[in-house]
């Protein structure tokens, strides 16, 4: 799957995102809105990783969506 269908469902991947980064809450995926650098941004924020870490992170999300 890639970023461009993530982006358009955005609200049926909100629940997947969520199992996977635990610690955003539906404010923050809200915000996130399919938005790729919004949601690596947040991720440092609450990981407290840097960006080539949540980037690898969103790629692996990406790979494993299943909607």
């Amino acid at each position: 799957m890639n970023w461009d269908q993530i982006k358009g469902n955005w609200q049926q991947f909100t629940g997947q995102a969520k199992q996977q980064w635990g610690k955003l809450t539906d404010d923050d995926l809200a915000q996130v809105d399919g938005k790729r650098e919004e949601l690596a941004g947040r991720i440092q924020e609450r990981y407290g990783c840097v960006k080539e870490e949540a980037e690898k992170q969103i790629k692996q999300f990406e790979q494993s969506c299943s909607c």
